[in-house]
Parts: structure tokens; C-alpha cells; sequence
């Protein structure tokens, strides 16, 4: 029938043989996907240690727990895969993870379930052409509905077992006697219970539930304190940084724009020179402003902007940790010790960008920017204190976005190095990995939805949290809040505790 004439039997004198399909690895290729597996480091929380579930002797994945596989099959897998199978095989089998990843998202647009459900279609009619028939049972047609099943009962993620198994792990804790494993699950549920409600009418006590280190608004440091006098032009980048992202000072910046166009004339079309020189002169100008602000009756300055134009301390706390609305942060030299990686941060923010280095007159878009954190800092104004972070960016040269929708890195390419501070409350969490196809680059992953306090990143639309994933291009994951809200126009939001169904 002249049909796959590139899988046919090959007869020869003594044997036959069967030529290997685009599903087939040869032992080179199974050794470089657990190569690829055994170098990842994923960030706390994320799965098991992937380097422990890998045996590069047999070139297997041994140990894995059902959250390990739901890792993998939604994000690591189509990494690893990037460099060893076919094109189209590859193409169909990233196609079908990316599906799981949309589909298990914390929030999910139904006007964008149509076509999902048929891309799915799609993706199964790829896997026909390159896999064999015996790989069709009836697990892989059950996905054709899972699009349905959304439609009809919500989000995936209200009705996965994860919490439940993980509950079932809280009971059995409970068990002190093995013979009465029921009557001591009951006793101590009880008591928790009526613990939890006696703490409801007291004062200064934690509660036996949610660990208050893992409390939403929580931001604390967690280790490796130490204080030092910073560099002063470092120390006026971040106290910079911290000015122009504060309520308070938005109108003394306004007023400094208007004060050096005044003075410069000449200068008042020259949008960079314009930004620069409000750089270098701002903090100044704010310290002498808000002085002659405060020597005058019923002058109206705060306490918090009478301390920020004051500046801060030139001793500095350095921190190796912090811990950032629930969110765990590490800098790069200790995540380059430990098998866990909590060093990479992503910010979507307002810039000024230029088309080339002769751009006199650059104009303000978002863009996204990625990073490594190199120090935790945590900067004194005394009578409150402001974590910001010290990052290397990734320039714009070492950004490329590849055809399936990869956001790809290079870490050694490092810009903007007079602007390297970001607030921590600003920042969102992601990982780096390897690229198996292009050695000197690696792959933009993000953080998986947490439970209890996933609010990094988040906007708020009224009393309901939208999550964003911006870094996440190409996947058909939710858009950026502004296009989000610019698709709902009239239609019903239905918001819960922690999530929200939009209709």
C-alpha cells in the first residue's frame, strides 16, 4: 500500500529487521533524556528531588510518586525531550503536555475551552500517525473528554485527589495505637477542633492549622543575616527603586520632571537625558523638598515618606533566605549549593525601551524581565524596613522565544546593571533548566499553583484574584490580566476564597 515504506520489515539472508520508529530511543538517547532529568533542579515545594528518582545505569526513572509524574508529564518532560526525538514526534508529544498544563490551571477562561478541546483533537490525531496502535487504550481516548468535563464541573483543580491523599498522610499522624487506629483519628480530630476554636477568643496565639510561615501577607527572613556597608551608589540604585515604587512619592516625582524641564529648556524633548537626570538628582531634591514641606504648619507629609526621603541606613542586613508571602527565595550562591533552586524571579513591568542605541526618544510598554537573585537585602528607613532584591537580568540579546512557545535564556548575557533592585513583593517566582538542544541556553519554567498562597503575581479585579502567567508564552496557558480583562467586557465573574471560574 506504499504506506510508512520507512517502517517496513528489512528481510536479509539470516534475519529480519525491524527499523525503529520516531517513538524509539536508542540507549544514547534514553542516557541523555536521564542526563537531562538528573541535572534539573526545580525549586522547594515543586516535586521530589528529581536527581534521586534517576538511575543512569539503566537509564530509567525509578521511585516517582504520583505528584512527580504530574511534574513531569506537565512541564520537565517536554524539556527533556527537546533533543532526542523526531520533530514531529516531539511536536505531537509537547503538544499533549502542554494540554494537561492548561487544563490543570488554577483558573481557566470557558471561552477559550473550545478551542482547546480542539487542539486536543488535533494533538490525538498526531500520536496516530507516529505511535503505534497498541499505544491508544482507553486512557488516552478518556482525554477527549476531560475539556467536556471541565465545561460541565469546574476546574480540574477543585476536583483532582491530591488534597485529599494529602490529608489522608494528616490522619494517619494521628495514629497512636495501632489496634484503635479509628477511635485515635476521631480523638485527635476532635481536639484539634476544639482547640482551633478556643484560639478564636484569644489573643497572641497561633493556631494548630496553616503553619504561620506559610500565612498569605507573611514576609520574613529565614537565615544567613549579615549586616554590611554596602557600596553608596548601590545603596542610592535601591532606595531609588524603592521611591519611584511607593504611592506616596508619585506626585514628588511629577513635580522633579516638571522642576528639570524648567530649568533645562533645551532638554524638554529629550526623553532619556530627561529619565537620567531624574535618576541622578531625584533623592536629593526629595530629602531638601520634604524638609521645607515639614517646616511649614499643616504640612501633610507622612510618617513613612517623612522617614523614605530621609534614606536608609548605610549598614544593610543581608539575608541568603527570605521568605516572601509564602514564597521561599535563596540567593544564587545558595541555591548553587543545594539541590533546590530558588534563585529566579520574574518582573513584568512599565520600561522605557529604544528601537537602537541612537533612540533619542524611547517610549513606555511593558516587558518582561528575567532574573538570578545575587543578594537579599533589607534596607533600614528606621522605623520600618523594605526587602528588595539584587539581581543579574537577562538582557534582551539573551531572550529568544522558540517555536513552541519556549522562552529560552542565556544566562551568561547579563544587562542592566544601573538598574538591578526590585522590590520582593514585585517579583514572581520561576527556575531555570537546561536546554538539551542548545547547551549555552536554558529553559524559562514557572513555579506550579500553590494552595494556600499563590498570590504572587496576581492582579486584583475588584474582590477577586486573577492569576497571571505572562511568562509562559506560547503555551495555552491564561493570558496577561490587561488582555484578560479586556475579553470579559460584561460577562459573570464568580469569585471563591481562593479561586475564581470565569463563565
Amino acid at each position: 500500500m506504499g504506506v510508512k515504506t520507512d517502517l517496513q520489515p528489512e528481510y536479509g539472508e539470516r534475519r529480519t529487521r525491524l527499523p525503529p520508529g520516531p517513538w524509539n530511543l536508542s540507549k544514547a538517547e534514553k542516557r541523555e533524556v536521564c542526563n537531562s532529568f538528573y541535572g534539573m533542579k526545580v525549586p522547594e515545594g515543586y516535586s521530589s528531588n528529581i536527581k534521586n528518582l534517576v538511575s543512569l545505569q539503566d537509564s530509567r526513572l525509578l521511585g516517582l510518586k504520583s505528584h512527580d509524574c504530574h511534574t513531569l508529564m506537565q512541564q520537565l518532560l517536554p524539556v527533556a525531550i527537546r533533543s532526542v526525538l523526531e520533530k514531529p514526534a516531539t511536536y505531537a508529544t509537547t503538544r499533549l503536555c502542554f494540554f494537561f498544563n492548561a487544563i490543570c490551571a488554577k483558573t481557566v477562561d470557558v471561552s477559550k475551552l473550545d478551542k482547546l478541546e480542539e487542539d486536543v483533537v488535533v494533538t490525538l490525531c498526531l500520536l496516530e500517525k507516529y505511535f503505534p496502535p497498541s499505544f491508544f487504550d482507553i486512557m488516552v481516548h478518556l482525554v477527549v473528554h476531560l475539556v467536556r468535563e471541565v465545561h460541565l464541573c469546574g476546574p480540574v483543580y477543585f476536583r483532582w485527589m491530591y488534597p485529599f491523599e494529602r490529608y489522608m498522610k494528616v490522619l494517619k499522624g494521628y495514629v497512636q495505637n495501632r489496634t484503635r487506629p479509628e477511635g485515635c483519628i476521631a480523638e485527635r480530630y476532635i481536639a484539634e477542633e476544639a482547640v482551633e476554636f478556643c484560639t478564636q477568643h484569644l489573643s497572641d496565639v497561633s493556631t494548630v492549622g496553616v503553619p504561620s510561615s506559610q500565612k498569605m501577607g507573611v514576609s520574613k527572613p529565614l537565615s544567613g543575616c549579615t549586616v554590611s556597608v554596602v557600596d553608596q551608589d548601590l545603596l542610592n540604585q535601591a532606595h531609588l527603586y524603592v521611591l519611584e515604587n511607593t504611592e506616596e512619592v508619585l506626585p514628588y516625582i511629577e513635580q522633579h520632571m516638571i522642576h528639570i524641564k524648567t530649568a533645562y529648556p533645551k532638554f524638554r524633548k529629550r526623553t532619556k537625558w530627561l529619565q537620567d537626570k531624574h535618576n541622578s538628582t531625584f533623592i536629593q531634591w526629595l530629602r531638601f523638598k520634604v524638609q521645607s514641606e515639614l517646616e511649614e504648619d499643616n504640612h501633610g507629609v507622612s510618617e513613612n515618606l517623612r522617614w523614605l526621603a530621609a534614606g536608609p541606613n548605610m549598614a544593610v542586613p543581608l539575608y541568603r533566605s527570605y521568605l516572601i508571602k509564602g514564597i521561599k527565595f535563596n540567593i544564587k550562591a545558595q541555591a548553587d549549593v543545594r539541590t533546590t533552586q530558588n534563585s529566579g524571579v520574574y518582573l513584568l513591568a512599565d520600561t522605557m525601551q529604544v528601537a537602537s542605541a541612537k533612540d533619542k526618544n524611547p517610549i513606555l510598554s511593558n516587558m518582561g524581565f528575567y532574573g538570578v537573585i545575587q543578594e537579599i537585602w533589607d534596607l533600614d528607613y528606621q522605623k520600618f524596613t523594605i526587602p528588595v532584591f539584587r539581581c543579574d537580568w537577562i538582557d534582551s540579546s539573551g531572550l529568544v522565544v522558540d517555536e513552541l512557545g519556549f522562552t529560552l535564556v542565556d544566562l551568561s548575557k547579563i544587562g542592566h546593571r544601573n538598574d538591578q533592585f526590585v522590590l520582593a513583593s514585585q517579583v514572581k517566582q520561576i527556575f531555570f533548566v537546561d536546554d538539551p538542544m542548545h547547551r549555552s541556553w536554558s529553559v524559562v519554567l514557572s513555579m506550579p499553583n500553590r494552595e494556600y498562597n499563590d498570590v504572587i503575581g496576581d492582579e486584583v479585579l475588584g474582590d477577586v484574584i486573577i492569576e497571571c502567567e505572562p511568562f509562559t508564552r506560547g503555551m495555552p496557558n491564561v493570558d496577561t490580566f490587561d488582555e484578560l480583562v479586556g475579553e470579559l467586557g460584561g460577562q459573570n465573574i464568580r469569585g471563591g476564597c481562593e479561586d475564581i471560574w470565569i463563565e
